[in-house]
């Protein structure tokens, strides 16, 4: 599958002054209140003072500081296990059905069921991420994942029972990565190291795409492909032990009775600062994906090998960890801030380089910039961490991850329907045009939502909307004891 302290401000602390208007730069975050000093109304990402919330004055804490907080390393390794499983159960299972059916339909079909449930289970299901505690939703999810691939390794599993269980991993996927991504508050803090741990598991998870494939098509050499699912299904096993073992028992965050179903959901998505970041992370990869689901056209269009094609197929995720480690190790928290619209805006821009039918050398080279400028999504984390209630902190993040990997098989589905009119480099360049021009839209809503936030937010969101008031307006909030040494073991 692919992933806090309280966001209560004590009482001591000053409330905000009412908001300025929204700026009309779009190319600046949302605007700041009077008073502020200038500092950017995006939830501030220094967070408190300690180590995990990161320290004060613009230090940079480095992806070292996040190693060195024991549960992340455990929560860590556990991720390269799952996402193993997950990588190399969907090569398995795709092989399994084709050898079966010999049906390229249904072995197609196999990749397809990774993306549709997502939407079924982030909506239906996100309210348990907040109303279980963590760790049993995070341990629970991987002995799913493990007994339905268990399942698969049985030799008299028909194939529509095959494709149910697939569906089935889907579902409770974005439950466990919106858990995993809120327990990363409770472990690193609201500050800049969650934001570097948030960092560090995209980049394995955009490794995946590079050596993923690669490590289970050796071991599809090796053994059958239902050796190869019994493989992934001890891996589910292990990232449920690490996180069983190393991970701290914390209670749920939200009541029992709390919101439910789709009335939950909508009880986050009335916030408008939330729903307008949720847009901010949907809508580039929507339009991020469409060369990469339109590669193997484009090398047949432009008449070049296999090897180029793989070119093609890397250069995308090879510039986001780029980009991504440059932003993690040398910008500041405050930077990362203020550069979260300019890159969004223009992250693909370089699309526009496939206007002219190009060679792959600069395909690749628009591709790569086209990546890097996902290092835009450091800052995004941080203002979306600080912008919502812990007690809806689940819900939201499965929320938002599951959206981001709904519209990324939308933004598959629909660059192979624009393929089927226009010619491969026209529809990728189109791309950039019409991806740009929907990137300011969400940027103009963010703007005009982060002015109405500071204030708004507390109105919805209770305090929560007061501390990442008090922050942006340069208050930090008082130390809360998030040292390891010091953080009492909860009992729920």
């Amino acid at each position: 599958m692919s992933t806090p302290d309280s966001l209560d401000t004590p009482l001591s602390s000053p409330l905000p002054q009412r908001p300025t208007a929204p700026s009309a730069n779009l190319l600046t975050p949302p605007a700041s209140p009077a008073g502020s000093g200038g500092t950017p109304a995006g939830p501030a990402v220094g967070g408190p003072h300690g180590p995990h919330g990161g320290p004060p004055g613009g230090d940079r804490p480095g992806y070292g500081a996040v190693f060195r907080v024991r549960e992340f390393r455990f929560v860590f390794v556990a991720h390269l296990f799952s996402l193993l499983g997950v990588v190399v159960s969907e090569l398995a299972l795709t092989v399994l059905v084709y050898d079966l059916t010999r049906s390229p339909l249904l072995s197609s079909l196999t990749f397809a069921l990774g993306f549709l449930p997502y939407l079924l289970g982030g909506t239906l299901l996100a309210g348990l991420a907040d109303r279980l505690p963590p760790r049993r939703i995070l341990v629970v999810c991987d002995l799913v994942c493990a007994a339905c691939v268990a399942m698969m390794v049985v030799p008299a599993t028909p194939v529509a029972v095959l494709l149910v269980l697939r569906c089935a991993i889907a579902v409770v996927s974005p439950v466990f990565n919106g858990t995993r991504m809120a327990t990363l508050a409770d472990i690193l803090g609201e500050g800049d190291l969650f934001v570097l741990g948030r960092s560090l598991l995209r980049i394995v998870s955009q490794s995946a795409l590079l050596a993923g494939f690669a490590v289970g098509g050796v071991l599809l050499t090796v053994v059958p492909p239902r050796g190869a699912l019994a493989v992934t299904a001890a891996t589910f096993l292990v990232s449920a032990l690490l996180l069983r073992l190393g991970t701290v028992r914390r209670p749920a965050r939200a009541a029992a009775g709390s919101g439910s179903g789709l009335s939950g959901t909508w009880a986050v998505l009335r916030n408008r600062r939330v729903r307008a970041l949720m847009v901010m992370f949907w809508v580039p990869p929507l339009f991020a994906v469409v060369p990469e689901a339109l590669a193997a056209p484009y090398a047949d269009q432009i008449g070049v090998s296999t090897a180029a094609l793989g070119l093609l197929m890397c250069a995308l995720p090879v510039g986001t960890i780029a980009g991504e480690l440059f932003a993690g190790s040398f910008l500041s928290a405050a930077t990362r801030s203020r550069i979260v619209l300019p890159l969004a805006v223009i992250g693909v821009l370089p699309y526009l380089l496939y206007a002219p039918e190009p060679g792959v050398a600069l395909a690749v080279v628009a591709l790569a910039l086209a990546g890097a400028t996902g290092a835009y999504t450091l800052g995004l984390d941080a203002w979306f961490v600080a912008a919502v209630p812990e007690e809806q902190r689940g819900r939201a993040m499965t929320l938002m991850t599951a959206g981001m990997m709904t519209v990324q098989g939308v933004g598959m589905a629909l660059a192979g329907v624009a393929a089927e009119f226009a010619p491969v480099h026209a529809v990728v360049a189109g791309t950039g045009v019409v991806g740009t021009l929907c990137v300011i839209a969400a940027a103009v809503e963010l703007k005009a939502a982060g002015a109405a936030g500071v204030t708004g937010a507390a109105g919805v969101t209770g305090t929560a909307g007061v501390t990442g008031a008090a922050e942006a307006a340069g208050t930090p909030k008082a130390p809360e004891g998030r040292d390891e040494a010091d953080r009492p073991v909860a009992h729920g």
